[in-house]
């Protein structure tokens, strides 16, 4: 177990920022921590490090009790928080230089993981380069670079690829990727359902300051009512056609709007043949027929009621 916290509860005044908060993560996952803002992602992150003061519970991390002079835990610790953390006066060399000489005090080592991890973040063609000299997607990726260059088993990324262009996002995605192939144990939070669904082994969702719900994007996807979505493109349906794929097995609601049918349903096995054989039965013509299955952002909205962006 990498990561164990029990109990933790972290109060601002008279709000109650984590509720008896708890979570589990194995060596060599992929975690996902999703939740609308406010919710308590950025609070457990920092009381994870102990950059926080809690009120109550406790954290493990790699099997040890955390603490805020935990040096010999956080050395294998690497953070990328959302908000850029670099300086201005620095090369994209330096910057690396600096942060890995945090935790490598020997200089050939040091000079040894700044290049791989330049490379590692496709920067060698702006080794020399000041940050404000950098797009965006560059930037983040010289964030990355700082906080991973030490080589840490361990590593928390917080929002990455936000506001990043496609190609740089698409690039980030594969580095954390290569990272947890090399063995890195990887925490990652994001407002992008796509990235959480494409890399993260297991997803925990949490929402005033508790865990709603945890497990793999299947085992998510099985804890709620919403199941597949089965749409044609239909010529025309008499709402005695409608009423009758409404009462189909399975089927929750099915509407027709633009020569468009959609139907929800709960679960079951077999819905797009029951359908395809009523539209034949009752001679209904009928052009593109898909099947789509519940999203990670389904999953989220059920559980926690409301948008990721809310």
């Amino acid at each position: 177990m990498i990561i164990k916290v029990q109990n933790l509860v972290k109060r601002y005044g008279d709000l109650l920022a984590l509720d008896h908060f708890g979570l589990e993560i194995e060596q060599g996952e992929i975690f996902g921590l999703l939740g609308p803002n406010g919710s308590g992602k950025t609070t457990a992150i920092n009381c994870m490090l102990s950059l926080l003061k809690y009120d109550k519970g406790t954290i493990e991390i790699f099997g040890k009790p955390m603490s805020p002079d935990a040096y010999d835990i956080k050395r294998n610790i690497g953070v990328v928080m959302q908000n850029v953390a670099v300086f201005n006066e620095l090369t994209v060399y330096e910057n690396i230089q600096y942060f890995c000489g945090l935790y490598i005090p020997d200089k050939d080592k040091r000079d040894r993981y700044t290049d791989e991890a330049i490379e590692f973040v496709g920067l060698q063609d702006f080794r020399k380069f000041m940050p404000k000299k950098l797009s965006g997607g560059l930037l983040r990726r010289l964030n990355i670079a700082c906080g991973i260059a030490h080589k840490p088993n361990l590593i928390f990324l917080d929002e990455p690829t936000v506001a990043v262009d496609p190609q740089s996002r698409n690039n980030i995605l594969e580095g954390i990727q290569r990272l947890n192939r090399e063995g890195a144990t990887i925490v990652y939070t994001s407002h992008y359902m796509e990235e959480v669904e494409q890399i993260c082994s297991r997803i925990a969702i949490i929402d005033k300051g508790k865990t709603l719900a945890t497990g793999t994007k299947d085992e998510l996807k099985a804890m709620i009512k919403t199941g597949e979505t089965l749409s044609a493109e239909l010529y025309a349906l008499s709402e005695e056609d409608l009423e009758a794929i409404r009462s189909l097995p399975h089927v929750t609601d099915a509407t027709f709007i633009n020569n468009r049918l959609t139907v929800l349903c709960s679960g079951g096995k077999h819905n797009l043949i029951r359908l395809l054989d009523t539209l034949k039965s009752r001679d209904i013509s009928f052009g593109r027929v898909f099947s789509e299955p519940p999203t990670l952002n389904d999953v989220f909205l059920e559980i926690t009621g409301k948008e990721l962006r809310d």
